[in-house]
């Protein structure tokens, strides 16, 4: 009995190279720069001196950096705490179909559409005690507001800013998952009399798990890479109250032009991304895993 192979055509991989080139020059070659610089001093263009790990282990003890990464990861948390449980309830609350649900899906993503810089204009004019909305309010009730002049005042505003700007993605996503749950399910629990929470419960938040994860995702490492909105609002003030990984590793290459430090900085930040990308990831698969094993 002879067998035949199929031959395989080669010229497939003439539409990914396009694809290889861009992501070498926009990604891998950068990343070689930047570690070239890492493991020198850079005294002068001319004058390179060779220091092996010191950068990184002058880095890593840079008590800056501990803030500003306790100060990041406290961000990215209190970013999920207050958008995820938001956007599930505002995409709880969009109609389902209609008119009604197209107007709504417009005027909820309005300001995903703003562009990062943009968003931190807003929020500063609309923070200001003589012309803003926000700070003159506050002011004409009695509380002493100021971003620029108190430290949690600032930080409570960037959240705010934050959670404005970016919860309508997680709704968005959230409602996607909505829409695509069978009518059925919504029927059988009318005849089994189920409660409202009873069908969020049960049927509801299982089946916009999957979206809610991406959701989680997407939010964390978004905000955990946060620059220009802070930048914008506060220069990362008062003091380093707003300052966060991005805005310390700006200031070290572009403020002091520490070329090397800032290299090592940078790819330890990259590492951190990394390392808690692949730790969501695995978590969303397990979550995955599991409800299917429940589901057989």
């Amino acid at each position: 009995m002879s067998t035949t192979t199929k031959p395989v055509n080669q010229k497939a991989w003439l539409l990914v190279l396009p694809v290889i080139i861009c992501v070498a020059f926009s990604a891998i070659l950068p990343l070689m720069t930047v570690v070239n610089y890492s493991v020198q001093d850079i005294i002068s263009p001319e004058r390179r001196v060779f220091v092996g790990t010191e950068w990184f282990a002058s880095v890593m003890r840079d008590e800056d950096l501990h803030a500003a990464l306790w100060r990041q990861l406290t961000f990215s948390l209190a970013v999920l705490a207050v958008e995820i449980p938001l956007g599930i309830a505002l995409a709880l609350s969009m109609p389902a179909q209609g008119w009604k649900a197209s107007l709504v899906l417009v005027l909820v993503a309005l300001s995903l559409l703003i562009p990062w810089n943009v968003v931190g204009t807003i929020w500063q004019i609309y923070g200001r005690a003589d012309i803003g909305l926000l700070g003159a309010m506050l002011q004409k009730v009695g509380f002493d507001y100021s971003y620029t002049g108190n430290a949690t005042h600032a930080w409570v505003t960037v959240l705010m800013m934050d959670v404005w700007h970016w919860t309508p993605l997680v709704a968005l996503l959230g409602y996607a998952g909505l829409r695509s749950i069978p009518d059925a399910y919504y029927q059988a629990a009318r005849i089994d009399g189920a409660s409202k929470f009873a069908v969020f419960r049960y049927i509801q938040l299982p089946k916009m798990r999957g979206v809610l994860m991406i959701a989680v995702l997407l939010r964390f490492m978004d905000s955990f890479m946060i620059y220009t909105e802070p930048f914008v609002l506060t220069g990362g003030g008062p003091g380093n109250a707003t300052t966060f990984l991005s805005q310390y590793l700006t200031q070290k290459a572009v403020g002091q032009f520490d070329l090397g430090p800032a290299a090592a900085f940078s790819l330890i930040y990259f590492l951190i991304i990394l390392l808690l990308c692949f730790i969501l990831y695995n978590w969303m698969q397990r979550v995955g895993t599991q409800e299917k094993e429940g589901v057989e």
